[in-house]
């Protein structure tokens, strides 16, 4: 291979990085060298196209800037330590008990989360929502009330709109049904639990378009019951949830072995959703639209509204439900037919996850809070807020996305339709495109406020997505176009 077709067949990155993004390279490969030109993984330049404007990352606009500079790392170690002073938050530990137990960890939350909405005017409210689950044989062995504190931003133009965020307060030790020894959970998921509460206070005294729900749940080590009845309620009263993250450990960006990466967020998103029909899902297969589903294009959205110097992260998104032999309170939303993904920190060290609080051989094993980096969980915070805050403040995605396979053509033709809602606050439409085999959308090409247009580039060649447009400047994510319909 020559050395031009060489080039040509990688894409270079960019010759400098911001700082935070040179120290997380150098983290990840020893013999890195500041400005070193890397590489990116081969062929995502092709097709030679000149179509479109590439896409750069979302700066954030002076009210984002805003919310993520008052994110504080006093704040969340604050929040962590007191949780982590009830003992033990297990799902079967005490209710009642005004120290010890969930029970305390629950009304210490609702009386948090009640703070800060009293700032917001009346458009806060705060709930504590919940039933009474019935022995199940395996992880709850004997009946025990699951509740969930949820505290909702009511959006002042598109309120219909949901976006939640989710920690789970509950938290255990090695045995799973062990509910009367001490654990301390900070990390697992103290950590979720104090972005959900620090993004709340922080947003109150904002106005989203769209609604954000805080959420703490309860259950997620009893499989995952406070999440499923969160989800099913949104469900059972057809709630337009857009989209949806859990924030499950994120609190240390040191892994097993000691090595660091503080500058890195994992984001896992789900590939085919589990509730296509049949049909749906051939059709997806057939046209190539397997790594396109609404969970991944949350993920991608995501990427490049938060992977800033403001946040000063990465978003390293992983194209799978979960890790392995791992669930999250992502799954039930899913489960319900929505898009959901789920943070999680860079490297785990499994010595302060699911442990006895002890120490064997000298090395201290547990769930504490000396084991988290306020300063990381804060970067994982300001992430949650740029995505949310960008979410809220842009249009609903384009609904009945489909492009034109009638008839053979170079061209690509598509139709769609406004946003659920009637389209509050769109003044236009992009297509955005990429290359098969690259991760993340590479171009975009605004339509105006149209519901059909033909790019001059072929649909066997790229992966096609419509977003709708604000005036503000704020995008929604994209949406894959099926084939139209033929009846």
């Amino acid at each position: 291979m020559s050395l031009l077709s060489w080039l040509l067949w990688f894409v270079p990155l960019a010759t400098s990085f911001p700082a935070h993004q040179e120290a997380s390279l150098k983290s990840r490969n020893p013999g890195y060298q500041p400005g070193e030109l890397l590489f990116a993984c081969p062929a995502a330049s092709w097709p030679y196209a000149n179509v479109g404007t590439l896409i750069q990352p979302q700066i954030p606009d002076g009210e984002l800037q805003s919310i993520l500079s008052q994110v504080s790392p006093a704040n969340i170690e604050a929040t962590i330590l007191k949780l982590v002073s009830f003992g033990t938050r297990h799902t079967l530990s005490s209710q009642t008990d005004p120290k010890r137990g969930i029970g305390a960890a629950r009304d210490w939350l609702a009386s948090q989360f009640r703070e800060v909405a009293a700032a917001s005017d009346g458009q806060m409210t705060v709930e504590v929502i919940g039933y009474e689950q019935q022995a199940d044989g395996d992880r709850v062995l004997f009946p025990v009330n699951i509740s969930d504190v949820v505290a909702t931003l009511k959006g002042t133009a598109d309120p219909d709109r949901v976006y939640v965020v989710s920690g789970h307060y509950d938290s255990r030790c090695t045995d799973p049904n062990d509910y009367t020894n001490d654990a301390p959970g900070a990390d697992d998921d103290g950590s979720g639990v104090a972005i959900s509460l620090e993004l709340a206070r922080i947003m109150a005294t904002r106005k989203p378009k769209a609604t954000i729900v805080f959420a703490a749940v309860a259950g997620e080590e009893q499989n995952l019951y406070g999440s499923t009845y969160l989800a099913q309620t949104y469900k059972n009263n057809s709630v337009n949830v857009a989209g949806m993250f859990t924030n499950d450990i994120v609190g240390s960006p040191i892994g097993q072995d000691g090595t660091k990466d503080p500058y890195t967020i994992r984001l896992f998103a789900q590939g085919p959703p589990s509730t296509e029909n049949k049909t749906q899902s051939a059709t997806r297969l057939t046209v190539g639209g397997e790594n396109d589903s609404p969970a991944r294009e949350l993920g991608r959205f995501v990427h490049e509204v938060a992977s800033n110097t403001y946040t000063e992260m990465n978003i390293s998104v992983i194209y799978r439900l979960d890790r392995y032999l791992r669930g999250g309170d992502h799954r039930p939303f899913l489960e319900a037919g929505y898009a959901a993904c789920r943070f999680t920190e860079p490297i785990e060290d499994f010595r302060h996850q699911h442990q006895d609080v002890r120490v064997v051989e000298g090395v201290q094993y547990g769930d504490l809070p000396e084991f988290c980096d306020y300063d990381f969980i804060s970067r994982v915070a300001k992430v949650n807020g740029a995505a949310l805050w960008s979410l809220a403040n842009a249009p609903g995605q384009p609904t009945d996305v489909f492009v034109n396979t009638t008839a053979l053509s170079n061209d690509s033709q598509f139709v769609w339709a406004p946003p659920i809602g009637g389209g509050t606050g769109v003044v236009g439409y992009e297509v955005v495109w990429r290359p098969t085999n690259a991760p993340f959308w590479t171009h975009f090409l605004p339509v105006g406020n149209v519901l059909t247009a033909t790019v001059k580039l072929s649909k066997d060649n790229v992966v096609f997505g419509i977003r709708s447009v604000a005036a503000n400047g704020y995008r929604s994510p994209a949406v894959f176009p099926f084939p139209l319909p033929t009846n």
